[in-house]
């Protein structure tokens, strides 16, 4: 997380100098507006340094630093090294989020190998967005190091805000400052700062990090020529700093090179172990930093013994320096703020990895410190507002005093305005019985909404990201109209159902209204066919019927004696089989429409499907409302098994036969001769609307561009896409109680009884 305000320290204090990075962001930049790099007066690790002599050391450099820079508010970020440092990264079984802390506690009592309560720690969440694994960091400090670094802090009176471990710091610089190094999850880039005592070894790829220290560092090289020239720490360490220049330089070299070998081994010998558990990942750079880089020689020996490209920055590609700024000075110390830039990226809160060792009782008091100027504000703010309150109180009183006239002159208005209402409601009572009209015309008006919650109920039904997820790119591309990604899956792997046309009417008696049927449009007649009615259509009105059904009565309509038929059928039905017919009111409702996947009948009702929901079809779906929504679905389909209520019929996309009005666009398309590039003749054929893609039923040719011909002699055709029409009715769980209207006859009756009781 980033720190309060929008600049930050970062320091890390090593065995050498004390380096310190000033940062501020501008916008999208981030810009360097101070830096220091305080050598010790000694190094800390040399010969015969003792505890207290080191710990007085690092507080002048410290003391130095502070008195040189107005820290002011600033927030500080520092390091501690890697050798005091603990890290591991692990896969946590699939939990839900908010147990996910719970889980990391547990691994961290595991994982760490010192008493809990002995550390400092955090953790990090490591997976990304779109990664099933749950993949955390867990980073950890014994108590003793952290506070007897902070000691030298508070000595100088300075607060630290964050505390990281170095090797993070590196990697949070990489992921920022050279993203270019990694392109992919199999890509990793190598980070190696050799410092005085030890050298920090770090591998990054784009969401995980490696980390291992290497015990031998640039006083390994001092120790080797102070052995082979008999020299004390102090000098063998300024030979080795100018041997390029000495005239022993063949000599200091050739003291070094075991030192050469054994730190190169090692370095191999990690990468090797790093190789070995990750087969998959490329080491593509190393990337060396810290002064012990600065040895000649070095960097082509690592590169020559690890046979992968070394690299030594000389300077940071993502940051830019104020104009205040010495350039020049601070690119000559670039090799030893790699780890201060990342701490600071982090202090700016745009780093990978925020975790914080800053012990929990510091970060306390620094929280209920940074909230003590809002207390001391709202102290103010309440003492302001009470005196304010007593002086609004004493106003009121005056003034309300002087006002006794304007108040009587109110209720006099009020008085008069109770008159004014009491007349208005008695003119309002008189026009009951016009309202009584005006609402029952209104009625008809109560369920509007109805018809478009059962659309939606109906399209809600059928095959998309909800019902279909494997499928989900492919309706999101169906959406935003992209043809090229529906066009990447094979037209008979498309799990879609489209809709070209749909009817909805209401019924009162739903048992006895009739199926709606759909319009078809006629292809060329086949022979045999006769030129009858489309398959499934059922006959037209007045055909088929019983007598004098269809046909009319004196003074009724088709219709009511169609009505009168269906209601003695269906009492019939009740009074021999003894079943209770359902009816009530409802939607009569007719679908039609094509589809491109290979199998219709998967999609529309599948069979033996009814206990897996995610196998489910259109139908399927339709018989299960109730579950959809949760047990809350005003409709619910009426006896499916029934064919005089419910009707699903399927065909071939087909120019030669009868299907639904509205399938596809009719274009053509060029028929060729055999053999020939000449034009015979333009076929007509239906296409997509969206994608162009051709779904009627066509002849397969062979070789020679002729329609294949079957045993039989018969073309041999190619199926494209499929029709189908659903008729079905659904009964309205919600529907309104109407009120019988009081016939004439009923009404004389109740004024006649009424007469006699006077």
């Amino acid at each position: 997380m980033a720190l309060e305000s929008g600049s930050v320290w970062a320091i890390d204090i090593g065995n050498c100098s004390l380096k310190a990075l000033h940062l501020v962001t501008m916008g999208d930049v981030v810009e360097v507006i101070g830096f220091d790099n305080i050598r010790h007066s000694k190094i800390l690790n040399g010969s015969g340094i003792s505890d207290a002599e080191r710990k007085e050391l690092i507080a002048l450099s410290l003391r130095q630093f502070v008195q040189q820079h107005s820290l002011g508010k600033e927030d500080i970020i520092i390091s501690v090294p890697s050798q005091n440092s603990f890290s591991r990264f692990v896969n946590l079984p699939p939990v839900e989020p908010k147990r996910i802390p719970e889980i990391v506690r547990f691994e961290a009592a595991q994982q760490i190998p010192f008493d809990i309560n002995d550390v400092q720690w955090d953790w990090q969440l490591m997976t990304e967005a779109d990664s099933p694994e749950i993949k955390v960091g867990i980073f950890a400090i014994k108590n003793e190091i952290v506070n007897s670094l902070l000691e030298y802090f508070r000595g100088e009176n300075v607060t630290v805000s964050h505390v990281q471990m170095a090797p993070m710091a590196l990697y949070n610089y990489v992921l920022y400052d050279r993203p270019d190094l990694l392109g992919s999850e199999n890509q990793a880039v190598v980070i190696i700062d050799i410092g005085a005592e030890n050298t920090d070894l770090v591998v990054c790829t784009k969401s995980t990090v490696w980390q291992r220290c290497i015990p031998m560092g640039g006083n390994a090289f001092t120790r080797a020529i102070s052995d082979t020239f008999k020299l004390n720490f102090e000098k063998a360490e300024k030979l080795k700093r100018t041997a390029a220049m000495s005239k022993y330089a063949r000599q200091v070299f050739q003291a070094m090179r075991p030192v050469f070998t054994d730190l190169a081994s090692e370095i191999q010998r990690s990468l090797g172990f790093y190789n070995t558990s990750n087969p998959n990942t490329k080491l593509a750079k190393v990337i060396a930093f810290g002064g012990g880089t600065k040895m000649r020689g070095l960097l082509k020996y690592l590169q020559q013994t690890l046979q992968i490209p070394v690299e030594r920055p000389d300077a940071f590609k993502k940051l830019t320096m104020n104009p205040n700024v010495s350039a020049a000075k601070f690119h000559e110390s670039v090799s030893d703020f790699a780890t201060v830039y990342g701490l600071a990226l982090q202090g700016l809160g745009i780093a990978r990895i925020e975790s914080n060792l800053l012990p929990r009782s510091v970060a306390r008091s620094m929280m209920w410190a940074s909230k003590t100027k809002y207390f001391t504000t709202a102290a103010c703010m309440i003492l302001l507002v009470s005196v304010m309150s007593f002086a609004r109180t004493y106003f009121d009183k005056v003034k309300y005093s002087n006002n006794s006239g304007v108040r009587d002159e109110i209720r006099r208005i009020i008085e008069t305005a109770s008159q004014a209402d009491r007349k208005l409601n008695a003119e309002k009572n008189k026009a009951s019985t016009s309202k009584a009209m005006i609402d029952k015309t209104a009625h008809l008006f109560d369920y509007r909404n109805v018809v478009p919650q059962l659309q939606q109920m109906l399209l809600a039904c059928l095959p998309n990201e909800k019902n279909n997820p494997e499928q989900k790119e492919l309706y999101e591309a169906f959406v935003e109209g992209d043809v090229e990604s529906i066009l990447e899956i094979t037209r008979k792997e498309r799990k879609q159902l489209f809709v070209t046309s749909m009817s909805i009417r209401f019924e009162d008696d739903i048992e006895i209204a009739e199926l709606s049927g759909v319009d078809f449009v006629r292809g060329r007649v086949k022979k045999g066919t006769g030129g009858g009615m489309p398959p499934g259509m059922g006959l037209p009105p007045g055909m088929g019927l019983p007598p004098g059904i269809g046909m009319g009565l004196p003074g009724m309509s088709s219709k009511y004696n169609v009505r009168s038929y269906m209601q003695k059928k269906a009492k019939k039905k009740s009074d021999e089989e003894g079943v209770e017919v359902e009816g009530g009111p409802g939607f009569v409702v007719n679908m039609a429409g094509y589809c491109p996947y290979k199998n219709i009948g998967q999609l529309m009702d599948p069979a033996g499907v009814e206990d897996d929901p995610n196998k489910w079809g259109f139908v399927t779906r339709l018989l299960h409302l109730d579950e959809l929504s949760d047990g809350n679905s005003p409709f619910k389909l009426h006896n499916k098994v029934n064919v005089e209520h419910f009707k699903l019929e399927t065909g071939e996309v087909d120019l030669e036969s009868e299907m639904p009005v509205g399938i596809g666009i009719e274009s053509t398309k060029s028929k060729k001769l055999a053999d020939a590039d000449i034009e015979e003749t333009r076929e007509r054929i239906l296409i997509d609307p969206m994608t162009k893609e051709m779904i009627n039923k066509t002849a397969k040719l062979d070789e020679n561009r002729q329609e294949k011909i079957d045993r039989s002699g018969k073309v041999v055709y190619e199926v494209n896409d499929h029709w189908f029409v659903l008729d079905a009715k659904f009964s309205w769980k919600d529907a309104p109680k109407e009120k019988k209207e009081e016939t004439k006859e009923e009404s004389e009756t109740k004024k006649s009884k009424k007469s006699k009781k006077g």
